[in-house]
């Protein structure tokens, strides 16, 4: 595929997506943690229908990956050179909580790589997107900026770490880095807060999906930044059957060995 894609309807069909969570979001939450077709499940497939019709639409020969459809056979999707990557709704806890911490996530992936992501917040109106090549940005009430991960790690170091997946490993992790601020927020926005430069680390020591990362992890490394696994090598995508990520992190200061804190 070499037509480039239109990035402005890539963030019109993401903040579209938003506004189908947001109807369901500010409904009645006592029954949102029922196991049956709750109203979450009803946003997640709300999402779901708007991004892969706008797809198909903009780019009908790109096959689509989304969290919702994710049972398509290794032997068919890793026949895919390019194709999109999307979790409708990310940040399932945050929506329960109802503290605004959720994400629509719409990442291009090429050879493996995520060369292109929009990560927008349905609650606040915020839209990160970056593009290999043509950076990073934010955009806040109709005003984008570009956005750029901090260089030059900060003393002492922000942390950014999850409201809702804190555990033994990251508490080790911490213990070693030593002095530190701690940036808790929820879902891709972590990584966004590594990409805007609010954050020098984000390690994340837990399961995660590929779909999870992708549109942050290319919003990041537009920034400056890099998504790597605990041995250093960026993170890559559709390379196995399972859609787990191993754990990774997140950072903007090259010059420091993040994992000799592991």
């Amino acid at each position: 595929m070499t037509d480039p894609i239109d990035i402005d309807s890539l963030i019109r069909t993401a903040r579209e997506a938003g506004d189908a969570i947001l109807a369901i979001y500010r409904q009645d939450f006592t029954i949102y943690e029922k196991q049956d077709a709750s109203p979450l499940t009803e946003a997640d497939l709300a999402s779901h229908r708007i991004i892969v019709d706008a797809l198909g639409k903009l780019t009908p020969d790109i096959p689509v990956l989304s969290e919702e459809d994710a049972e398509i056979p290794f032997e068919e999707r890793s026949q895919w050179s390019t194709y999109w990557l999307i979790d409708p709704l990310d940040g399932t806890k945050e929506f329960i909580k109802k503290n605004d911490e959720f994400t629509v996530n719409i990442a291009l992936v090429r050879d493996h790589k995520a060369i292109l992501g929009v990560v927008h917040v349905p609650a606040t109106g915020v839209t990160f997107h970056g593009e290999a090549g043509k950076g990073a940005f934010r955009t806040t009430d109709g005003n984008t900026v570009q956005i750029h991960a901090t260089a030059e790690a900060r003393s002492p170091l922000r942390v950014a770490g999850s409201r809702s997946h804190a555990g033994s490993s990251l508490q080790r992790f911490l213990d070693n880095v030593g002095e530190h601020e701690i940036v808790s927020m929820g879902s891709s926005l972590k990584l966004c807060l590594v990409a805007e430069g609010e954050a020098d680390i984000y390690p994340r020591l837990g399961p995660t999906c590929e779909w999870d990362t992708a549109a942050a992890q290319a919003v990041v490394e537009a920034a400056g930044g890099m998504v790597t696994d605990t041995g250093g090598t960026p993170l890559k995508y559709n390379t196995k059957e399972s859609l787990l990520n191993p754990e990774f992190l997140v950072f903007g200061d090259k010059s420091r060995d993040w994992t000799s804190y592991l």
